[in-house]
């Protein structure tokens, strides 16, 4: 019978293997939902933006014309659930087709979840939209966290997280850092949001995106020569912790 490895050496193995996920724990998810919990503690109940909040707007709105108005107003829209849902869909039948399941369930939970999420996170705050001008669509639904917000960080971080290592991350980075400014800008310039209210949907996207990649871990591959089921998809990590069990 053989003897298991002593403590320090098993601890030793161990974070050798997992320390690139508890980084990315650390700095993907936990500072994200701390720096989330600090903005919903300071906007507990509190009527109107942060003192900082209505004089960014306000800053932002000076530059408006007739043409930036039109411009803010279609923008906007991309931002939307429904809008990304129409580019999300043929994504996952193609991921579908071609057995991609990690990848279908990861792009699946991460936006639904999200979506969830940012219902219920408006249903618990009730943050009053702000209302500093007249002439732009003000909508009926609470403020905090941002929904436009959260779905184009969802939707940026997770094509991000699906293309990293590869060619295209060079493409999906910058093209959706991009997008989620310029759909935060839409939402201050036409005052339906307090800047807080697009920080907190960033952060929160953030973590349940990073979040999900930890837990479905969309990268893995299924091979037959690694696992008599290929349906279950083993990864190399869990065969360097066996070995360190034994």
């Amino acid at each position: 019978m053989s003897r298991s490895a002593p403590f320090p050496k098993f601890l030793t193995a161990w974070f050798e293997t997992h320390w690139r996920s508890l980084l990315l724990l650390t700095l993907g998810v936990y500072l994200p939902l701390q720096a989330f919990a600090i903005l919903a503690l300071q906007i507990w109940k509190l009527e109107g933006g942060l003192t900082w909040e209505v004089p960014l707007m306000m800053a932002i709105h000076d530059m408006a014309t007739a043409t930036i108005d039109r411009t803010a107003e279609l923008l906007t829209t991309l931002g939307s659930a429904k809008r990304v849902a129409l580019i999300v869909i043929p994504i996952a039948f193609a991921f579908f087709r071609q057995k991609r399941w990690r990848s279908l369930i990861y792009l699946l939970t991460t936006l639904v979840g999200c979506v969830a999420i940012n219902l219920a996170a408006k249903g618990f705050w009730h943050r009053v939209r702000p209302h500093l001008w007249d002439g732009y669509l003000t909508p009926q639904d609470f403020s905090f966290p941002s929904g436009h917000a959260m779905t184009s960080m969802a939707f940026a971080a997770t094509f991000v997280l699906l293309t990293w290592g590869s060619r295209w991350i060079w493409l999906a980075l910058p093209l959706g850092t991009v997008y989620v400014v310029a759909i935060g800008w839409t939402r201050l310039y036409l005052g339906v949001h307090y800047p807080s209210d697009i920080l907190a949907g960033w952060m929160l996207a953030i973590a349940w995106a990073i979040g999900m990649s930890i837990v479905v871990k969309p990268h893995l591959v299924a091979t037959t020569e690694s696992t008599p089921n290929p349906v279950l998809e083993v990864s190399p990590q869990q065969t360097v912790e066996q070995s360190t069990d034994h």
